[in-house]
Order: structure tokens, then sequence, then C-alpha cells
């Protein structure tokens, strides 16, 4: 049941944003994960991947095939992408459990060997993320269905995509990179009446946000 336009309320009496679709693996990631700030290199990296991977697809499709994504590679541990080369993509390739795009598949490994020179360069992938966060003037003042699929992009993630394509990262259009920054809590975009706003918004003010480590 509706009750404002992308509030879906639950069982539990709880409004949640309505992509969740009140699924329960869904609205598990909803409530535990989407929009809570992330600081570990590894679930960045995976997450980067993970929405290249998504392009043309839904999230639901991605979602679900994660522990295989996971299996495939290696945990997403940049370092060990890194290493990855043809019998690892004719490996991925045959994986029944994962997207088998030849392109998304070697982006990944790509873009596991521009995280190492991000990482080299700042210290961290989470100090280069969270060096792009948009400010208070940036953001909506009032975070409503309307804004939010009104703006599929925004000028941050347009900076952030130009930028990582220029270091030579792939599959890191604009799109996808704020729906990146959504999911990674860059942004708080559980709308109003959302449930888990008010839970977002105290763990991103509690936040120490890493500092770049300059090279």
């Amino acid at each position: 049941m509706m009750t404002t336009k992308g509030i879906m309320i639950g069982e539990d009496g709880l409004g949640r944003c309505a992509w969740q679709s009140n699924l329960d693996d869904y609205r598990r990631y909803h409530d535990e994960e989407w929009g809570r700030p992330v600081t570990d290199d590894r679930r960045l990296f995976e997450k980067i991947c993970l929405e290249g991977f998504q392009s043309g697809l839904s999230w639901l499709t991605i979602l679900r095939k994660r522990e295989a994504f996971r299996a495939a590679f290696a945990g997403f541990d940049f370092d060990e992408v890194a290493t990855f080369g043809d019998a690892d993509i004719e490996r991925c390739l045959g994986d029944t459990g994962i997207v088998r795009h030849r392109g998304k598949i070697v982006s990944t490994i790509n873009n596991a060997r521009r995280a190492q020179a991000l990482k080299a360069e700042f210290g961290s992938l989470a100090a280069y993320f969270w060096s792009h966060e948009p400010g208070v003037d940036e953001r909506p003042a009032f975070v409503s269905y309307e804004v939010i699929a009104a703006n599929p992009t925004t000028p941050t993630s347009t900076r952030i995509s130009k930028d990582l394509k220029k270091r030579g990262w792939t599959f890191v259009g604009p799109t996808t990179i704020y729906a990146f920054m959504q999911a990674m809590g860059l942004v708080n975009d559980h709308i109003e009446g959302c449930h888990c706003r008010g839970v977002v918004e105290g763990l991103r003010q509690g936040l120490s946000r890493p500092v770049p480590q300059l090279a």
C-alpha cells in the first residue's frame, strides 16, 4: 500500500522506498545496506563493478547473483583481480551464476588495476570517493520521489565519471556513478517518509570521513 508517491508500507507498518517492492531480499538490502556510508575499499570496488554489470539490467538481478560474482572475482579483492588473465576471462564467461558479458568482465579486471593506481595515489579508494562527497549546496532541500526520478545523474556524478575515465576506468558513466553514490552513502537518497532516512542520516553525521594521503 502506498501512502505518498514512492513510499510503500510493509507488513511491519514501516514506510520504505517503494523500489524494494516488499520482496524479502530486496527489502533487507534496502533496510540494511543501501545508503549506509561505506569506507571499506573492497566493498566500494565490488559495488562500482556490480553497478557496471547492472547496465541494461535491474539491480535485483545483480543482487541475486552477488554471491556468485564474489566467488568469480575473488571476493572483489582488487589486488587479486588485477592479476586475472585470459584463462580467468574464459572461466568467467563459462560461469552461469554471473552475467556473462565479455566487455564487463574485462572491464572489472581493468578497473582492478586502475583501483590499485588510485589507492597508490590517494591512500585508499575510500579517500578518493569521499573527497567527492557533494556539499549541502549541491543537494535538494527535500528528497522526494519526484526529485530522485528527475535526477539520474548529478554534477558530482558527472565529475567523478569524467575523472575516472581519464584515469582509464571503464563502465563508469554518470548514471552508474550516481547509483554507486546512492548505495554507498555518499548521498542519502532514502526519500522523505522512508524509515531508513533518519537512520542513514545519523550514520552519515557520525562518520569519520577518510582523508586522502596523497603520494
